[in-house]
C-alpha cells in the first residue's frame, strides 16, 4: 500500500471540525429535550426512548472520536435509566446492548440483543450488533456469516467496510487491503467519521503488519478528515516514536491528554518523554497513567484490562502486574491477540526471574 492508494478516490464531507462542533451540538441539544421530558418512573413515551437511544449512540461516537471513558459511562447509565423505564422496549434494549458491547460486556450484551429481538427491534440492526460481538470475541466466521446476510439490507460501504476490518483482523491483509478501498469508493454520505474510522481501522492493520509507512500514511488520512480525532492521533505518535522521532509523538500526545481522559495517552506521553530524554517529566506522566489504569480496571475490567496489561509490560515496568491483568483478559475472551498479549506477560515475568540478583 502506498499513501497514494488513499487518495484514488476521495469523497467530499462536512469538515471534520466542524462536523465535532455539531455531535457537541446534538448531544447537548438531545440531552435537554430528554430532561424536560423527564420520564422518571413513568414508562417511557415512544419519542423518548427514540431520542434517548440517539443520544447514547452519539454519546458512544463522540466517545470514540475524542477518547472520553466519561462518554462510554454517561451512555451506559443513560440506557440503564432508558431500560427501566421501558423494560420490553426493543430500541431501548438495543442502545444498552450498544453501550454493553463498548464496555466489553459481551455476555450482557448478547442477553440484551435476544430480548429486543424478542421484543421486535430491527433484524439488520441485531446481527450488526452480534457480528460486533462475535469479532471481538474472536469468532471470524460467524461474525463473517453475519455481516453476508445483512449485505442486501445495508450500504455497500457498509457491508465493505466490515467485512475490511474483519478480514484485517483474521490477518487477510490482501483482501483487507482491496476492501478498504472499495468500501471507500462506495462511500456516499457526507459525514467525515465513518471514513475516518475506516482509515483508522486501515492504519491499524499496517501498524499490526510493521509497515509503519503504511500505517502512518491511513493515520495521517484520517486525521485529515477529523483533525481531533483521538485514537488516529494517538497511534501517529506511536509510529513518530517507533520512526525515532520522541519530539513529534510529544508534540501529537500532549493535546490528547488535555481532551481525553483515557490513560493510554498519558502513557504513551511518557514513553515519549523518557525516549526524548525528559525522564522526570515522563515519571510524572507515567503516574498519571497509574491511577487512571487502576481507576479503569476496577470500573470496566472487561475492557481495559488488555491496555492496562500493556502498559505494565511496558512504560509501567511491573511485569507481575502484567501477568496478572493478561490472565485476567484472558478470561474474558480468548482470542489470538488475548493469548499472545499473555504469553508476552510469561516472557517478561520470567526475563525479570532471570536477571534478578
Amino acid at each position: 500500500m502506498t499513501g497514494a492508494s488513499l487518495q484514488e478516490c476521495e469523497p467530499v464531507t462536512t469538515s471534520g471540525t466542524i462536523a465535532v462542533a455539531n455531535l457537541h451540538g446534538q448531544i447537548d441539544g438531545l440531552a435537554v429535550r430528554l430532561s424536560r421530558a423527564g420520564t422518571g418512573e413513568r414508562p417511557a413515551a415512544p419519542l423518548a426512548v427514540a431520542q434517548g437511544a440517539s443520544l447514547i449512540d452519539l454519546l458512544n461516537l463522540r466517545g470514540h472520536i475524542l477518547g472520553r471513558v466519561a462518554d462510554y459511562e454517561r451512555a451506559a447509565e443513560l440506557a440503564e435509566r432508558l431500560v427501566h423505564v421501558a423494560p420490553e422496549d426493543g430500541t431501548a434494549l438495543l442502545a444498552r446492548a450498544r453501550t454493553r458491547a463498548t464496555l466489553h460486556r459481551f455476555a450482557e450484551a448478547v442477553a440484551d440483543l435476544g430480548e429486543a429481538g424478542r421484543s421486535g427491534a430491527d433484524e439488520a440492526a441485531l446481527d450488526a450488533e452480534r457480528a460486533v460481538v462475535l469479532q471481538a470475541l474472536g469468532y471470524y466466521a460467524d461474525a463473517m456469516a453475519l455481516i453476508r446476510k445483512g449485505a442486501d439490507r445495508q450500504s455497500d460501504f457498509t457491508t465493505l467496510g466490515a467485512l475490511a476490518v474483519l478480514q484485517a483482523e483474521r490477518g487477510e491483509v490482501t483482501e483487507a487491503e482491496d476492501l478498504f478501498g472499495d468500501a471507500r469508493r462506495h462511500y456516499r454520505g457526507t459525514s467525515p467519521f465513518p471514513l475516518a474510522q475506516l482509515d483508522f481501522r486501515r492504519g491499524v492493520m499496517w501498524h499490526r503488519e510493521g509497515d509503519l509507512d503504511a500505517a502512518r500514511a491511513c493515520y495521517e488520512a484520517a486525521r485529515r478528515r477529523v483533525p481531533d480525532y483521538a485514537p488516529a492521533l494517538g497511534h501517529l505518535a506511536e509510529v513518530e516514536l517507533l520512526r525515532g522521532s520522541p519530539p513529534a509523538a510529544v508534540a501529537l500526545l500532549r493535546p490528547l491528554t488535555r481532551t481525553s481522559d483515557d490513560p493510554e495517552y498519558a502513557s504513551h506521553l511518557a514513553a515519549a518523554l523518557h525516549a526524548g530524554g525528559r525522564v522526570h517529566e515522563a515519571q510524572q506522566w507515567r503516574e498519571r497513567a497509574v491511577t487512571g489504569y487502576d481507576d479503569l480496571v476496577v470500573r470496566h475490567p472487561e475492557a481495559y484490562a488488555d491496555h492496562a496489561a500493556e502498559f505494565w509490560l511496558t512504560v509501567g515496568a511491573d511485569a507481575d502486574r502484567g501477568l496478572e491483568l493478561a490472565l485476567q483478559n484472558l478470561t474474558f475472551r480468548q482470542t489470538a491477540r488475548a493469548h499472545a498479549l499473555f504469553q508476552r506477560a510469561v516472557l517478561a515475568q520470567n526475563w525479570v526471574a532471570e536477571a534478578a540478583p
